[in-house]
């Protein structure tokens, strides 16, 4: 079952072309359930066989990445807040958490838009939080960009070196997703112990 819907995203991939991957790429940064291996090892894949190119497939997904990211961010940004302002308290939200939030995405926005973009189930929906924060839409982009671009590498290498063997690529996954939350928990303890470390200086 498994091999047959591989097999038939293969296919969608190559029909569609390089428009289909920053499509697929951009449906999967918003809200809607599409799992990024789902197109990218895919499309790995036919760059081993030789029918993509994977520059192009890096950059379209990358850029795909980045508009469903800004859509969600803009959607959070113009519609979000409004909402919450004016239902905030049906949310258990109110003038003073957002303000929290604001705060927090400004020190902390760049890094952890960088590492949300790593974890499965994460990456798809930090943009809101983001944009109801109102974060430096500077910061946002670059830092989505880099890691989606790391994310995006990492999928298409996959797909390239292995991407013909479903078996193997069921089995790696989930090391893959352990691996990145491993990555990114080292990571987050360091910038926090930094951080404190700073801060007391600092004081």
């Amino acid at each position: 079952m498994i091999e047959e819907i591989l097999h038939k995203i293969v296919e969608i991939v190559e029909a569609m072309g390089y428009p289909g991957v920053f499509i697929m790429s951009a449906l999967e940064s918003t809200f809607m359930p599409i799992p990024s291996e789902a197109t990218l090892i895919p499309a790995g894949y036919l760059v081993h066989q030789g029918k993509m190119d994977g520059l192009i497939v890096f950059i379209l997904a990358v850029t795909g990445t980045m508009a469903g990211s800004l859509a969600n961010y803009f959607i959070a940004l113009y519609c979000g807040r409004y909402v919450l302002i004016k239902y905030g308290r049906y949310f258990f939200m109110n003038e003073e958490k957002m303000e929290k939030m604001e705060a927090y995405f400004h020190r902390h926005g760049p890094i952890s838009i960088f590492l949300a973009r790593l974890v499965f189930g994460v990456r798809h929906f930090i943009s809101f939080p983001a944009g109801l924060a109102r974060m430096n839409l500077v910061k946002f982009s670059v830092y989505t960009g880099l890691g989606g671009g790391l994310w995006t590498l990492l999928l298409i290498t996959l797909g390239y070196m292995i991407g013909n063997n479903q078996e193997l690529i069921k089995s790696i996954m989930p090391e893959l997703k352990i691996g990145c939350l491993v990555i990114v928990a080292v990571i987050a303890v360091i910038y926090w112990w930094r951080n404190k470390r700073r801060n007391s200086v600092i004081g």
